[in-house]
């Protein structure tokens, strides 16, 4: 079935939990979902084939990093980013606004907007509400994002405050700047730092707005993972019930567990692709560091049950031998086993919620990480 409309369906609830669709042109994402991250137009080791197969329905492209290299406007005249990277299917970007903050002081902030110098080659750029708009239109996208000020924690409160207000208004102008593009959706980002008063107003502004979609922004930044709990529990029941929710930039396995019993629909995060280069294994059994020299001999596969060929098919003892010698076939398994977790992870909550059995998946799933199955040194 095909649609010219953007919707967000909630099929089932177990507690604050949601198992829903977000229906667009070019195809339905089945949430809660995991968006893997491909930064420049790629998912980093992976063919984007193999994204599908693994269940994804939705990738995230970053716009800062495109804007810069290849170009926008080279984007469009290429056919945007679905065609330049062979991705027909949904595609979230977000505002570039992150990248932006995080480059200190390469960077002026105005209310018009920011000033920033390329990381690249030290070249001159503005990124006003109205231009992230823009430059997400060129690539294509389905999902676009505010630009926002993202504060780095720790910070006063009179900074986070500073910054969630005009982030606000950005929010308002960025809305005009979208306008209403038939099947795609503009979200807004609640920021608020880890200010509990100022997180409740940041997304009851935003609610005001009456917006696609709702992000959560500013977290995941460092601070320890109860006070980003905390943040949810007062920001989701302030966010339009019928809306999608977005968590950005998160996160671990148990992060998404206990996000989504908050009320979360979204995820993405580098984690499961910057780990897979780096030698570390996400699984049913938790974290499982290929580099220790432990995995010398272990001749078991990282999970024998799993669909993919990278968990099933190698052994131990050859990916840590791939990672021990930095062969790129060790990073390209480590994070196809990596992403095949993650969306494996997010079928069970899916079916869990359905089945109004979520809070048993959760401790059954955290027991087996607490477990694990590592073998013996001898």
């Amino acid at each position: 079935m095909t649609t010219d409309t953007f919707e967000f369906k909630c099929l089932a609830t177990d507690g604050k939990a949601r198992r829903g669709e977000i229906v667009m042109p070019r195809g339905t994402v089945r949430t809660p979902a995991f968006m893997p991250v491909g930064t420049g137009g790629t998912v980093k080791a992976m063919y984007m084939d193999q994204v599908r197969d693994l269940g994804a329905d939705i990738i995230l492209g970053n716009t800062y990093h495109l804007m810069l290299r290849p170009g926008a406007e080279r984007m469009a005249r290429l056919g945007g980013l679905h065609e330049f990277a062979r991705w027909p299917h949904p595609i979230l970007t977000d505002s570039g606004g992150f990248q932006v903050m995080s480059l200190s002081g390469l960077r002026k902030i105005t209310e018009q907007g920011v000033t920033f110098q390329s990381h690249i080659d030290g070249s001159r750029h503005e990124m006003s509400p109205e231009r992230s708009i823009e430059i997400q239109g060129l690539l294509g996208s389905d999902i676009q994002m505010q630009l926002d000020e993202c504060v780095a924690l720790p910070a006063s409160e009179s900074e986070i405050e500073r910054a969630m207000e005009m982030s606000l208004r950005w929010a308002d102008r960025c809305k005009t700047a979208f306008g209403d593009q038939s099947g795609k959706a503009m979200f807004g980002i609640a920021q608020g730092g880890d200010v509990p008063r100022l997180r409740e107003r940041s997304a009851q502004g935003l609610a005001g707005l009456d917006l696609k979609g709702y992000a959560v922004g500013g977290l995941a930044v460092g601070e320890p993972q109860d006070v980003m709990l905390e943040m949810l529990d007062v920001t989701c029941p302030l966010l339009p019930t019928e809306k999608p929710r977005y968590l950005m930039g998160v996160g671990t396995p148990d992060d998404i567990l206990k996000s989504v019993g908050r009320g979360i629909d979204m995820f993405d995060c580098v984690m499961p692709t910057r780990a897979g280069r780096h030698g570390l294994a996400f699984t049913r059994y938790g974290k499982i560091n290929l580099k220790n020299a432990r995995h010398a001999e272990d001749t078991r596969p990282l999970d024998v049950q799993s669909d993919c060929p990278a968990a099933r098919d190698y052994s131990r003892a050859y990916l840590h031998h791939l990672v021990r010698s930095n062969e790129l076939l060790g990073a390209m398994l480590i994070t196809w086993n990596n992403l095949a977790y993650y969306q494996s992870l997010m079928t069970g909550i899916r079916a869990a919620i359905e089945a109004r059995r979520f809070e048993d998946f959760g401790a059954d799933t955290q027991a087996e990480w607490a477990a694990g199955d590592i073998a013996p040194l001898v």
